[in-house]
């Protein structure tokens, strides 16, 4: 694992939790009073789950995913309309007719999805995602969505055992094809350090918030504040 930078910035927080975790990471910041870049390295083939689910494949999904193709992970995708995943299983990626089948052959599923309805529907409804999840697996919604959105989905993925973890992005098509994304994360940390060499093949930085108590820290909510006080561009 890197050493960390000395690039130091400081927050105020005000929150009711009683602390957060620091973990430094390649261009990962895990913010409590504190956040922590490091340096770069390239996530090994040893470090990635052996199986990895996205669903949703679209402006966003699509650059994503194909990132994670090309960098050898075993994806297998879903999207409403099915011929948006063909150009992805000419690239190697496996198909699953619903988030179900998805999640239940994955070891991390993503989602990105276009809206809070999507996205509710998407990991809560009858071929969900929370259909197909269990112990040990772990669901990834980087859509952005409101924090009642992203708490209701958190319940349901968590009630069968696996783990959830928020991961709104901050880009748009250009830095998702180029792997530039910047992620802010929330939920279960043992599952942030599964999909972190993920986020990094998708992404070139990542804000990590988590608590030692149960509520879901709502990182969609303050994403705007965190570019602002500290990324430099």
């Amino acid at each position: 694992m890197a050493m960390c930078s000395t690039f130091y910035p400081r927050l105020s927080t005000h929150l009711n939790c009683k602390s957060f975790s620091l973990f430094p990471v390649k261009h990962r910041f895990f913010v409590s009073i504190k956040a922590f870049s490091s340096q770069t390295f390239a996530p090994k083939a040893d470090d990635l789950p052996a199986s990895i689910g996205f669903l949703g494949l679209g402006i966003m999904g699509n650059p994503m995913a194909q990132n994670l193709i090309k960098a050898g992970c075993d994806v297998t995708v879903w999207n409403r309309t099915k011929s948006k995943c063909e150009p992805l299983i000419s690239l190697g990626a496996k198909y699953k007719s619903s988030p179900e089948e998805v999640a239940a052959s994955c070891d991390v599923t993503f989602a990105m999805l276009a809206d809070p309805e999507s996205a509710v529907d998407v990991a809560c409804g009858k071929y969900g995602a929370s259909k197909g999840m269990g112990p040990g697996k772990g669901y990834v919604d980087v859509s952005t969505v409101d924090g009642e959105t992203s708490k209701l989905i958190c319940e349901h993925i968590r009630a069968t055992g696996a783990h959830f973890l928020e991961a709104p992005v901050s880009g748009s098509k250009k830095p998702a094809e180029d792997g530039q994304l910047i992620f802010l994360t929330a939920g279960d940390s043992v599952l942030y350090e599964k999909a972190a060499p993920l986020l990094d093949i998708m992404g070139k930085v990542s804000f990590c918030l988590f608590t030692e108590c149960d509520a879901i820290f709502p990182p969609s909510n303050i994403l705007a504040f965190i570019s602002v006080k500290i990324l430099p561009w």
